[in-house]
């Protein structure tokens, strides 16, 4: 189940309700749900999950984020980034990990780079395209 988190169930921080819209910036430690509507900033090392009543207009920086609701603006984990079935993300997001189950909906560019201790590091090799002429028949 994802919204369990790994430690004890002390570790969640906050929780926002369905019913309610909070405007501004957001931090936390461990983890945070939105159930409600919530505009702005959010930046945490943790684990942020979006309920399927929950709508995020911003961005998000996270170590984990958890989507069954909406989310428009951007989104950079870490870690990773699973949007379930129910989830509707429109958003660029940038995460070593991307999971996006089957119905989900994903509107958006992916940047995935490798995370350590929270710093991108140096891309990779990158694959290059050359265009060869088909050849002609005679």
């Amino acid at each position: 189940m994802i919204f369990k988190s790994e430690g004890a169930s002390s570790d969640l921080n906050g929780f926002l309700d369905a019913g309610s819209h909070v405007e501004g910036d957001l931090k936390f430690e461990n983890t945070f749900r939105i159930d409600g509507k919530l505009t702005g900033r959010i930046v945490s090392d943790g684990t942020l999950v979006i309920g399927e009543d929950g709508q995020l207009v911003g961005e998000v920086q996270a170590g984990r984020v958890f989507i069954s609701g909406r989310v428009e603006g951007s989104v950079q984990a870490q870690e990773r980034v699973q949007i379930e079935a129910t989830g509707k993300v429109l958003a660029d997001i940038d995460t070593p990990s991307l999971i996006i189950i089957d119905g989900a909906l994903f509107e958006g560019r992916c940047t995935m780079s490798q995370r350590h201790g929270g710093s991108k590091s140096k891309p990779g090799p990158q694959a290059v395209a050359k265009a060869v002429p088909f050849p002609k028949d005679h």
